[in-house]
């Protein structure tokens, strides 16, 4: 029996303090022209004190079931794509569960930042392919703002909060037509880790630290590595990247994903893009920005969707899939 992976449904969680261009421009030396101008942002999302990413993840865990008509026990894999996890241990996958109230099927938490949902959409569809799990939860969620040196205009002007997550469900392959994943690509240069880190950690400093960025070096490196990876998960499955219906990238830049759009021959209205409300909400920016293009009315069942994200490490990829 030859499975795939199919998509029954998506949802979205973003928390309701938000944070504007102007309201930035009172604690750091910037103003709204200068952040919209260098990155299409407008407002990001902040989450309360004492909401965790945990929360975040269960919200949207929750839509994302309500709207696949599934229950939590109908899932029996959780991934969550996280670089602000809650705990150093357990897991905030494991935490997801118990908030949910699935039972006990495997759990666990994928780190790549910005790129870690295409690594973990990657890692459950592996997963359900392999017939070992029927049904999966991938959430990505993040809650950015706590490592965020907030005197730093370079890179707190950039990142917001929030969650989103899908659910997938293995079927047989003869089934559903031609819907489901289709490929995933995934990469890590790990001599570009100076890019973009947090200065601290559990064995270095016993620290959290602040996110640090040679922001011009990471520009450089995305439009190229980014389109580079769209071809090579479109040829793998055998289909034009001019053929897609909708790009749905990683919303780190609006100036990145208008450079990947002109080098890949695609057109700006086939760009779902959340950046000027939400900033990079890192391993959530691509479910929240499916979940929008959902919502709206732009997605529909059947479409043809590649997804793009580049993060930390430095790592970066993408994933095909047929909605």
């Amino acid at each position: 029996m030859s499975l795939k992976a199919v998509l029954r449904g998506c949802g979205a969680f973003l928390p309701k303090q938000v944070l504007t261009n102007q309201e930035l421009s009172k604690r750091v030396d910037t103003s709204d022209e200068w952040i919209t101008e260098r990155t299409g942002i407008r407002e990001r999302h902040i989450a309360a004190e004492g909401e965790l990413t945990s929360d975040l993840a269960a919200r949207a865990a929750q839509a994302a079931l309500d709207n696949a008509g599934l229950k939590a026990d109908d899932i029996d894999l959780i991934v969550v794509a996280t670089t602000t996890p809650d705990l150093t241990f357990p897991s905030t996958a494991a935490i997801v569960q118990a908030k949910l109230g699935a039972g006990a099927g495997a759990a666990f938490d994928v780190q790549a930042v910005c790129s870690g949902f295409i690594y973990a959409l990657s890692t459950a569809e592996k997963f359900l392919i392999s017939g070992q799990h029927k049904r999966a939860l991938v959430i990505g969620a993040e809650t950015f703002s706590r490592i965020l040196d907030w005197e730093d205009r370079s890179t707190c002007v950039l990142f917001g909060d929030g969650a989103g997550a899908f659910v997938l469900e293995a079927v047989e392959e003869a089934d559903e037509g031609d819907r489901g994943v289709k490929a995933s690509y995934m990469r890590c240069d790990g001599r570009l880790v100076d890019l973009l880190y947090v200065d601290g950690g559990v064995s270095s400093t016993g620290t959290v630290g602040h996110v640090r960025m040679q922001g011009n070096k990471v520009f450089r490196e995305a439009v190229t590595r980014i389109s580079q990876a769209m071809v090579a998960v479109c040829d793998e499955a055998n289909i034009p990247v001019t053929d897609i219906d909708w790009f749905v990238p990683h919303q780190a830049n609006e100036r990145i994903i208008q450079g990947v759009v002109k080098k890949l021959d695609l057109r700006s209205d086939q760009v779902i893009s959340t950046i000027a409300g939400q900033g990079n909400t890192s391993a959530a920016s691509i479910p929240l920005a499916y979940c929008a293009g959902v919502e709206d009315g732009r997605i529909k069942s059947g479409d043809l969707v590649l997804f793009e994200a580049m993060g930390g490490g430095l790592t970066w990829g993408a994933a095909l899939m047929r909605a």
